[in-house]
C-alpha cells in the first residue's frame, strides 16, 4: 500500500470541503500551520475581524521570523507552500493570531482561528515550542491545574466565540491538543452547544479527576483523538479513553511529528494499538507519577529545569548552539546541587526503577520492550 505525508496530502487533494468534509488530517495539518510564528501577517484579536487568506500568507519578507525556532522549519515551509496553492486550503481565512511568552509566569501561548469555506470556525492551539519554558510548563501540568496555557486557552475560545457567529471546532497538535480540549470542557455550556468537534492530536492528558468534571462529559463524545503507535506524549497522565491509532514512517518517541504519519485515500492508517513497549513504558511512567506527590512532582520539574538553565539557554537550541559551555555549565550545576538534591534525585530514580521491574515481570509475554522497533 502507497501512503502519504500530511505534505503529500496538502499537494495532492484538491477536492473542496463539500466533496470531502473537514476531518482529522486536515486538522492536523492546520495544528502544524499553527507553528509557525505569524506575527506581522495575520491579524491579531481586534474589533473587527480582519481576516488574511493562506494563499496570501506567503510573504516572503517575513520569512526569517514565520519559521525561526519552528521544528521541521523546511518540511513546515513545504505544507505551506502546498496549502497556498491548493484549491481546498488556500481560501480559508485566518485571523485572531495570538503569541504569548513569559518565563515569570511559565507560559507558552499561540493560537489562530481559521474561517472555513463553511463559515464555521476551527481554532488551532500551537503545541510546546523549542523554549525551555515551554517544555517546563507542560511538566507543570503534572502537579498544577490549571497551567497558564490551559487559562489563556479558555478565555482565547471565549473572545473568538463572540467575535464569530455559527459552529466551532477546536484543535492542536502535543499541547496544542491538550489547550484544545481544556477550552472545550472550560467553557460555558452554550458556547459547548456550538463546538461541533474538538481534535486532539498526541497530547497529553490531565491530573485524576479532570475527566469526571461535568465540564468534560458534556464535551466528552466530540473528542477525536489520534495517536501515533509508539505514543508517549499522548498517553501522559490521565487522557481521553477512546482514541485512533495511527502508523508512522518513524520509531519511537519521533512518532511524535506530525509529518511521519502516515495517510491513504485521504484518511489516516490506522492500527488496532499502541505497541507493546510504548504500553509498557506509559504504564511504567503513570506508576512512578502517580506515586509522587504534588511537591514532590514539583520539586523534580523544578531540579531538572534550574540545571538545564544553568547555561543562561532559552531554547534547546541554544543549549547545542554552544554545547561545549552549556554542557559545561549543566554538569557543573549537577556537581555543585546539594547532597539533600542529590539524594532527593537518587531517590525518585531508585523508585522508577523498581517500578520498570515490576512491570517487567509483569509483561512475560515481551520481557524486554521493543519500542525503538515499532
Amino acid at each position: 500500500m502507497t501512503t502519504k505525508s500530511i505534505i503529500d496530502y496538502a499537494e495532492t487533494e484538491f477536492r473542496s470541503m463539500q466533496e470531502k468534509p473537514f476531518g482529522p488530517v486536515d486538522s492536523l495539518i492546520l495544528s502544524q500551520l499553527a507553528y509557525i510564528h505569524f506575527d506581522g501577517v495575520v491579524p491579531g484579536m481586534s474589533a473587527t475581524t480582519e481576516t488574511v487568506r493562506i494563499a496570501d500568507s506567503l510573504m516572503a519578507e517575513h520569512f526569517d521570523t514565520m519559521f525561526h525556532e519552528v521544528r521541521d522549519s523546511v518540511s513546515t515551509r513545504k505544507l505551506l507552500f502546498a496549502l497556498a496553492s491548493n484549491p481546498r486550503f488556500r481560501d480559508i481565512k485566518m485571523t485572531f493570531y495570538v503569541s504569548e511568552f513569559d518565563p515569570d509566569e511559565e507560559k507558552q501561548f499561540s493560537a489562530l482561528t481559521y474561517i472555513l469555506p463553511d463559515k464555521s470556525s476551527y481554532i488551532a492551539f500551537r503545541g510546546t515550542d523549542s523554549t525551555l519554558i515551554g517544555w517546563k510548563e507542560d511538566l507543570n501540568m503534572a502537579f498544577t491545574y490549571p497551567v497558564p496555557s490551559q487559562i489563556r486557552a479558555s478565555e482565547y475560545l471565549l473572545e473568538v466565540s463572540k467575535r464569530l457567529p455559527g459552529k466551532l471546532m477546536t484543535g492542536g497538535h502535543s499541547k496544542g491538543g491538550n489547550l484544545a480540549v481544556y477550552s472545550a470542557l472550560s467553557a460555558p455550556q452554550s458556547i459547548q452547544n456550538r463546538i461541533i468537534q474538538i481534535y486532539d492530536h498526541d497530547g497529553p492528558g490531565f491530573r485524576d479527576g479532570v475527566l469526571n468534571s461535568e465540564g468534560y462529559k458534556r464535551i466528552e463524545s466530540k473528542i477525536q483523538k489520534t495517536i501515533p503507535q509508539s505514543s508517549i506524549i499522548g498517553m501522559l497522565l490521565e487522557g481521553h479513553k477512546k482514541y485512533t491509532v495511527v502508523e508512522s514512517t518513524r520509531i519511537g518517541v519521533m512518532q511524535h511529528d506530525p509529518f511521519s504519519w502516515k495517510i491513504s485515500g485521504g484518511s489516516f492508517v490506522t492500527a488496532e494499538e499502541v505497541s507493546d513497549g510504548a504500553q509498557y513504558l506509559n504504564r511504567t511512567i503513570r506508576e512512578w507519577v502517580n506515586s509522587l506527590s504534588d511537591e514532590k512532582r514539583e520539586k523534580f520539574v523544578d531540579i531538572l529545569f534550574d540545571v538545564l538553565d544553568a547555561g543562561n539557554a532559552e531554547t534547546f537550541s541554544d543549549i547545542t548552539l554552544e554545547w561545549k559551555r552549556n554542557f559545561s555549565a549543566i554538569f557543573s550545576a549537577i556537581r555543585e546541587t546539594d547532597p539533600e538534591m542529590k539524594k532527593f534525585i537518587m531517590e525518585l530514580m531508585r523508585d522508577f526503577g523498581v517500578i520498570m521491574l515490576h512491570n517487567l515481570r509483569r509483561n512475560k509475554r515481551n520481557p524486554i520492550p521493543q519500542i525503538a522497533l515499532n
